[in-house]
C-alpha cells in the first residue's frame, strides 16, 4: 500500500526537498505552498501524515495544527521550524503536533519522523474521546495507576533497567499489584489488567494514554510515590509505535555523579580510569524507543545542561568523543518532588523542565480515588495468594474495607500491599478483620483536613499543588517551627506532618529547628 503525505512549505526547494526524499521511500507526495492550497487537498485526498512549515503566507502552523486536529484527529501532523527554535516546536505538540524536524532539515531523521508518523496513525484510538480533546496544552488529566516501581540505593541494578520484550515486561510488572501488561490494547482496555479501578480517574487514564501514545512528545508524570509512574510510562511506550523498541528506566538518584555522563552519553574505551571498554550509554540502548527518567529532579545542575542540549539537537556526544551521534529517543520523565518549587529555588533549570514537560500527567495519590481502594485491595490480595498457594483463599471483612476506603495511605498502593500482606501474616481465620490491618485512627486525616484544599496553579508553567505547601509553611512560621502545635492546627498527626516536610523538602531548609 502507498502511503501519501501532505507537505505545506512556502519555500519550492524546501518542498522538492521533502517530496524527493519521501519519493524514495515509496511515498506519494503532495505540496501546498499555503494553507488555502493544503485545505484544498485535504478535502481531495486521504492523506496518512502531514508536514507543515511553522511560518506560511496565510497563517501559521499551529492554527492548522489545530484545524486537521478538528476535520481529521487520525493523522499526525510534524512540523518543520526554523534551527534552535525549540520553544516553537513545544507550543505545536502541545497542540496536538506528533514531532517536529528543524531546519536545515536532515533527511535521514525527516524518513524516520515520517515513518513513525505512518505507524503511529495506524494504532488503535480511543473512539470515546472527541476531537476538543486532541491538543495537551492545559489539559493535564489526573491519571492513576496501581504501584511504582521501588527505587533503591543498588548501584547498576537501580541505575537502569532495561526491558526489550513482551515476556521481560510481564514478568517485570507482575508482581503483588497484577502489573501485567498484555501487548498493545485498545480505546478504553488500554491499560487493561495494569490499571484496576472503576473511577473517572481511571477512565480518563485510558483515554489519555491513547492520545498520548499518538505522538512524540516528551511527557511529565508527576506524583507521589507509589502511584505508579513507572507503570504509566511503561503503558505510554507499549501502546506507541515504539512498542517494539527499547523501553529502559533510569533512576537518576541512584546514580553517583561522577559516572552520571558515562551512564547517560556512554564512553570511549580509555576516555578516563576504569574505562577498559567502549560502553554505549542509556541513550543509545534506548535508541528507537522510550527512555523513562524517574527522579529527574535529583539531576546536578551540570548534568540537567547537557541533557537539554540531548533533547535540542537529538544528538549525544560520549566522553572521550568528538563527534556527536544522532539519537532517537522518546523522553518520559518523573519526580515526586514539586518541580516548580525546585524551580524557583534554583534547582532545576527552568528551560530544562520546559522541555520535559510538554505534556504533564497527573498520578494521583491513592486516598484521592477512595472508590478503588477495595478493588485494588482484592486485586492485590489475589496476586499474593497465587505467589504463595499453601495459604487458604483470604478475603477482607466489611469492616475491614470500610477501613481502608478511608485511610489517608501516605504510602499509596505500595502501603497497601504492604498493610495486607502484614495483616494475612496476623490473620488467624481466612477473614481479615479491623484489627489485623493495625490501622489507627491518627493515622488518618479528619474531615475538613487541608487535604481537601483543592490544589491550584501558582505560576503557570505546571498545575503543581502548592496550596498546602504553603498553608504547611504558614503554619509552621506562626507557631515558630513547633511542629507539634503546627500539627494540631493542621489537624494532622506529628507523623503525617513529617510525611509531608519530606515531601515537599521543608526540612532542608530547616534543619535546625
Amino acid at each position: 500500500m502507498t502511503h501519501k503525505a501532505l507537505i505545506i512549505d512556502d519555500e519550492a526547494d524546501i518542498r522538492e526537498l521533502v517530496a524527493m526524499s519521501l519519493d524514495r521511500i515509496g511515498f506519494d507526495t503532495h505540496t501546498a505552498a499555503n494553507l488555502e492550497e493544503a485545505r484544498h487537498l485535504l478535502d481531495t485526498y486521504d492523506f496518512d501524515v502531514c508536514l507543515t512549515d511553522m511560518r506560511l503566507p496565510d497563517g501559521n502552523g499551529v492554527e492548522f495544527v489545530k484545524y486537521i486536529q478538528s476535520v481529521k484527529p487520525q493523522m499526525p501532523v510534524a512540523v518543520i521550524t526554523a534551527h534552535g527554535n525549540m520553544d516553537t516546536a513545544i507550543v505545536a505538540m502541545k497542540n496536538g503536533a506528533f514531532d517536529f524536524v528543524s531546519k536545515p532539515i536532515d533527511l535521514t531523521q525527516l524518513r524516520q519522523l515520517v515513518l513513525q508518523a505512518v505507524a503511529t496513525g495506524k494504532l488503535p484510538s480511543d473512539s470515546t474521546s472527541s476531537s476538543n480533546d486532541a491538543t495537551f496544552e492545559n489539559n493535564s488529566v489526573p491519571l492513576t495507576s496501581p504501584l511504582d516501581s521501588p527505587t533503591g540505593d543498588k548501584q547498576r541494578e537501580e541505575m537502569h533497567r532495561h526491558t526489550e520484550s513482551d515476556s521481560e515486561t510481564s514478568n517485570s510488572l507482575e508482581s503483588l499489584s497484577g502489573r501485567t501488561i498484555a501487548g498493545k490494547q485498545t480505546g478504553l482496555e488500554v491499560g487493561g489488567e495494569s490499571l484496576i479501578g472503576q473511577s473517572e480517574p481511571m477512565r480518563e487514564l485510558r483515554k489519555m494514554i491513547a492520545k498520548v501514545a499518538r505522538t512524540n512528545a516528551p511527557v511529565w508524570i508527576t506524583g507521589e510515590s507509589g502511584t505508579g509512574k513507572e507503570l504509566i510510562a511503561r503503558l505510554i511506550h507499549r501502546n506507541s509505535s515504539r512498542a517494539e523498541k527499547p523501553f529502559i528506566a533510569v533512576n537518576c538518584g541512584a546514580i553517583p555523579s561522577e559516572l552520571m555522563e558515562s551512564e547517560m552519553f556512554g564512553h570511549r574505551k580509555g576516555s578516563f580510569t576504569g574505562a577498559h571498554a567502549d560502553h554505549d550509554g542509556l541513550f543509545k540502548r534506548a535508541e528507537g524507543g522510550t527512555l523513562f527518567l524517574d527522579e529527574v529532579a535529583e539531576l546536578p545542575l551540570s548534568m540537567q545542561v547537557k541533557l537539554l542540549r540531548v533533547i535540542q539537537e537529538r544528538s549525544v556526544r560520549r566522553v572521550g568523543d568528538s563527534d556527536e551521534m544522532p539519537v532517537d529517543v522518546r523522553i518520559l520523565s518523573a519526580s515526586h518532588k514539586d518541580l516548580n518549587a525546585e524551580v524557583n529555588l534554583g534547582k532545576f533549570r527552568h528551560d530544562l523542565y520546559y522541555r520535559l514537560n510538554v505534556i504533564c500527567v497527573k498520578s494521583p495519590s491513592l486516598r484521592e480515588r477512595p472508590t478503588d481502594i477495595v478493588l485494588i485491595a482484592r486485586h492485590v490480595l489475589n496476586n499474593i495468594q497465587k505467589n504463595e498457594p499453601l495459604k487458604t483463599s483470604v478475603t477482607l471483612s466489611p469492616e475491614a474495607e470500610e477501613a481502608l476506603t478511608h485511610y489517608f495511605f501516605p504510602g499509596n498502593v505500595r502501603e497497601l500491599e504492604n498493610i495486607l500482606e502484614r495483616a494475612i501474616a496476623l490473620s488467624d481465620t481466612s477473614s481479615i478483620k479491623l484489627d489485623d490491618l493495625n490501622l489507627t485512627e491518627t493515622d488518618n486525616y479528619p474531615s475538613g483536613n487541608i487535604h481537601n484544599i483543592q490544589p491550584q496553579s501558582s505560576t503557570g508553567i505546571n498545575d503543581e499543588p502548592l496550596d498546602e505547601r504553603n498553608r504547611i509553611e504558614q503554619v509552621l512560621n506562626q507557631t515558630r517551627w513547633n511542629r507539634k502545635a503546627a500539627a494540631e492546627i493542621l489537624g494532622l498527626s506529628y507523623r503525617q506532618l513529617r510525611y509531608r516536610l519530606q515531601q515537599y523538602g521543608i526540612d532542608e531548609k530547616h534543619t535546625g529547628t
